[in-house]
């Protein structure tokens, strides 16, 4: 299963090579596939499966958007503490495709399971059934869904599914679940409990309709480690908050997000299965790591960005005042477009803030753009120089940091600027 260029050739991404990439390695029990089903007309790969031999546990946080795609229709109605595949495709969101789209995810259910049969009849695996496989899709809303295209590349996706994965392997999937993205998302983890290794390894995708509602896109984060789905949930709980909720591009909320991490059960440790324990605390913050990477690589990557913010509220009554003050601000039209064009206008930082709707004293506020305190004591600051802080807004990384010296929570989350470029790739989104 070699690369795809064809899903890295348009003239409208920032290309990135292959070196620039985290190392990643393969999970014990998982075996994945990308190839195309010419969804895009272009032969850019654009179906993936993610399939477990051995079966995997798994958790899943979705979209709480009030309509979804008919993928997670599907998921929800044939909920299993174990499955044994995941089926992912580009292009079409299956989303308001009525009985269609529904009806389409068995046909390509049967499809894989047959598909898979002579595999796992050689290999003497557990076989699996229509209820063993969940969908994810991404792409185009109210579109008909694919599904002839899809079920004729099935089997061409059981016959290309590795065992290893490298670095490549890894890419090559996630580059086939990219919409808008203009580069794949990976990211990898791994501890050393005794003298075993686990390994996180996840992909994602994401660039556009990011907003932070339990889920905000894909990822799929795939561990060797032996945890239990009711655990595993416990986990993936635990770190949305500061990860793929911590995060925005544009305030809007998608159909079709869904974030998942699946267990292949074949490092064994049982401490891990005790959410207090030592081992479990080492798995959840390498998970965090993971998590928080990808999620940061959706918002560098967000729809025409060209700077990743970073904004910070430290001294908050409560971890929720300064969560809703943050995205207040993150979400702002007005403040990402002034980092955008590299004004430093921290008047519009100053109305995210009270637009909050968040009991603030504006005396004892204090305003800062990376290390440059621009707002204190009610007025603009003393030490206050246009000149140096505009060479600050050249950096592609901005960080806006908010003092409320109200108390001693704080809450750090993650956006991208808007420029004209965003305008651009949504207005032709349907035709690209």
């Amino acid at each position: 299963m070699t690369i795809n260029l064809k899903n890295f050739l348009s003239s409208n991404k920032r290309t990135s090579k292959i070196g620039h990439f985290q190392e990643l390695k393969d999970i014990e029990g998982l075996n994945v596939s990308a190839v195309s089903a010419d969804l895009y007309e272009n032969g850019r790969d654009d179906l993936s499966l993610f399939y477990f031999p051995d079966g995997a546990n798994y958790a899943v946080a979705y979209t709480q958007n009030s309509i979804v795609s008919e993928s997670i229709t599907w998921n929800r109605e044939n909920t299993k503490n174990n499955i044994k595949a995941l089926v992912v495709n580009t292009k079409n969101a299956n989303t308001f495709t009525g009985e269609q789209g529904l009806s389409s995810l068995d046909d390509i259910a049967k499809t894989l399971t047959e598909s898979l049969r002579k595999l796992e009849n050689e290999n003497k695996y557990e076989k699996t059934k229509i209820k063993d496989i969940l969908f994810a899709s991404t792409g185009v809303i109210g579109d008909k869904f694919p599904a002839e295209k899809i079920k004729a590349n099935i089997p061409n996706l059981v016959s290309n599914l590795r065992i290893n994965q490298n670095k490549f392997i890894w890419l090559k999937v996630a580059s086939a679940m990219m919409t808008t993205d203009t580069k794949p998302k990976v990211a990898y983890s791994e501890i050393k409990l005794g003298d075993k290794v686990v390994r996180i390894a996840g992909v994602a995708k994401g660039s556009g309709m990011i907003a932070p509602n339990l889920a905000t896109m894909f990822s799929f984060i795939f561990t060797d480690a032996d945890i239990s789905s009711v655990v595993l949930n416990k986990y993936l709980s635990n770190v949305l908050s500061k990860t793929f909720n911590a995060i925005t591009v544009d305030s809007d909320t998608s159909t079709n997000d869904m974030v998942a991490i699946f267990a292949t059960k074949k490092i064994k440790n049982k401490k891990l299965n005790t959410i207090s324990s030592k081992e479990a605390l080492k798995f959840e913050k390498a998970l965090a790591i993971v998590c928080l990477e990808l999620s940061k690589q959706i918002v560098a990557d967000g729809e025409g960005a060209k700077k990743f913010i970073t904004i910070k509220i430290k001294n908050s009554k409560t971890t929720e005042s300064a969560k809703k003050i943050a995205f207040s601000i993150a979400n702002s039209p007005l403040i990402k477009t002034a980092v955008a064009g590299e004004d430093p206008n921290w008047g519009r930082i100053l109305m995210g803030i009270g637009k909050s709707g968040e009991k603030i004293e504006p005396k004892k506020l204090i305003i800062k753009i990376g290390e440059f305190i621009v707002a204190e004591n009610g007025k603009i600051s003393e030490s206050y120089n246009e000149e140096k802080l505009q060479e600050y807004m050249k950096w592609d990384s901005i960080l806006i940091e908010i003092d409320l010296k109200q108390g001693h929570e704080q809450y750090e989350c993650y956006t991208c600027d808007f420029t004209h470029d965003y305008i651009d790739i949504n207005a032709h989104y349907r035709r690209s």
